[in-house]
């Protein structure tokens, strides 16, 4: 019998090998044709596996995308601990915005994102998803700030999850602009770094 400090065994390996396939094959979907272009029949030819053994895995369209929101909060996880390591405030906040834009201004981040989102707004259980893997970030975000504020490196006139919304909402900005006018995001991040600096106050 297997309890919960067992391995996975051969079978439950292959299940979850076989789900991440059909989660693969759906983002593949998505991108090339829109979500609601896609049909639960062309996910499962993408993925190579029968529409029966598709639906003993995700029950609908909707559960596979509460499956990749689910995906999209260990992604963020990594920005998450960089925001929180120990060390300079300016080093740290530095190294974020220049991972994260990067990460969001890759066309097939920016493009699923849209699709998503666009969902989210209309289901609840999608849209709650999304809003906590953000609100996870924001305050990971909003604890560094508030750092730099007590150690006299950020001079902040609003409150630091404010502050931090907005960091979040410019660098998604810039990420997205970068795609949709193909300019390369490493050429924007220099001065995405200052105006950010200069908008949190920030003391070199």
């Amino acid at each position: 019998m297997t309890t919960p400090d067992s391995p996975p065994s051969k079978r439950d390996k292959e299940l979850a090998a076989r789900r991440y396939k059909i989660l693969e094959a759906a983002v593949m979907c998505f991108l090339e044709n829109g979500f609601h272009q896609t049909g639960v029949r062309d996910i499962a030819s993408k993925a190579g596996v029968s529409l029966g053994n598709l639906y003993n895995h995700f029950s609908s369209k909707h559960d596979v995308l509460i499956e990749i929101a689910r995906l999209e909060r260990a992604e963020l996880d990594p920005f998450i601990r960089q925001l929180e390591k120990p060390g300079p405030v300016l080093k740290i906040f530095d190294r974020f915005v220049s991972g994260y834009a990067k990460y969001l201004s890759a066309p097939e981040n920016i493009i699923l994102s849209i699709e998503i989102s666009s969902e989210a707004i209309r289901k609840e259980d999608l849209g709650s998803l999304f809003s906590e893997n953000r609100q996870a970030l924001v305050e990971a975000l909003q604890r560094l700030a508030q750092r730099g504020v007590d150690e006299g490196v950020f001079h902040l006139k609003i409150e630091p999850e404010e502050a931090s919304q907005m960091v979040l909402e410019l660098i998604e900005g810039r990420a997205y602009h970068s795609v949709l006018m193909g300019a390369t995001v490493r050429r924007l991040i220099p001065g995405l770094k200052n105006f950010l600096c200069s908008a949190l106050g920030a003391s070199t």
